[in-house]
Parts: structure tokens; C-alpha cells; sequence
């Protein structure tokens, strides 16, 4: 028996939580379900920060769950900007039809591409397009746009 049976979200720490929800929901199309604080010993036990106090966000991005947290404290805390070979780095993939249109919305709103689109030259995805993008949150998003018909 496998001892995991669904992957309930991702979760992302943000800056600015209503930015943020802005970008995922107004950009990206994600649907805003629900949102709430937490705090207290219980906020501190589990995530294992000391004095965590956080505004949080869920939102459906085509059927998967993404938790946007805005730790208010401590005040301790600093930005992470992996680069994808550093260990402990993720990145969150997503389908897209138009990868330059997704592209341009998200560099105007503060995201960046990490270099450049390319276009898969040959293998099972030959013609399919990818880009890394990064936010000034530190977080990495994967465009994948397959080959146009």
C-alpha cells in the first residue's frame, strides 16, 4: 500500500500576498478558494519557525492547489534565490499553449526569464518550447508549451 495517496498543494513563500494572488489568479488564471491566518504555538510547532505568524492563500491553478504564505514574523527572515543547480531548489511546471505570450505577461509583472525559450530539437518532446522564469520571491516557475499543430 502506497503510503501517500494524493498530493494535497504546493506551497510558496511570498512577500506580498495580494500580489501574488493578483499574478496567479489575474496573469495565470488561477481561482482564489479560500484564505486565513495562522499563528500561535500552533503556527510555531508545526512549521518549526519561532513566532510564525502567517497570511495565507489557496488557489486552483488548473486543478492543482498552490498555498501562498506571507510570513509576518519573525522578522528574521530572508528572500532564498536558488538557481535550478543548487540542491534544494524546486520548480513549479506548467502546460501553456503560448509560451511568449505567457512570457511577456508574466515579465511585466515582475517575473524574469532565467534565459531563454527553447525549442526541444529532437527525442519524445522534439518541437516542445520551455522557459525558466523567477520572480523576486525566489520562486521558479517551468513554461512548457508543446509543439504547435
Amino acid at each position: 500500500m502506497a503510503l501517500v495517496h494524493a498530493v494535497a498543494h504546493t506551497g510558496i513563500t511570498v512577500r506580498d500576498l495580494d500580489a501574488s494572488v493578483s499574478f496567479w489568479c489575474s496573469v495565470l488564471g488561477a481561482q482564489l478558494e479560500r484564505q486565513f491566518t495562522l499563528g500561535g504555538a500552533f503556527a510555531a510547532e508545526v512549521t518549526g519557525v519561532p513566532q510564525a505568524r502567517i497570511r495565507a492563500a489557496v488557489v486552483n491553478l488548473a486543478g492543482h492547489h498552490l498555498e501562498l504564505l506571507q510570513y509576518e514574523g519573525p522578522v528574521d527572515r530572508e528572500t532564498v534565490r536558488s538557481r535550478p543547480c543548487d540542491v534544494g531548489s524546486w520548480h513549479l511546471a506548467v502546460e501553456v499553449s503560448d509560451i511568449h505570450a505567457v512570457v511577456g505577461e508574466c515579465e511585466r509583472h515582475g517575473w524574469s526569464v532565467a534565459g531563454s525559450v527553447q525549442t526541444m530539437s529532437d527525442g519524445p518532446r522534439q518541437g516542445t518550447r520551455f522557459a525558466y522564469l523567477h520572480d523576486s520571491d525566489g520562486a521558479t516557475l517551468e513554461l512548457i508549451a508543446p509543439p504547435s499543430d
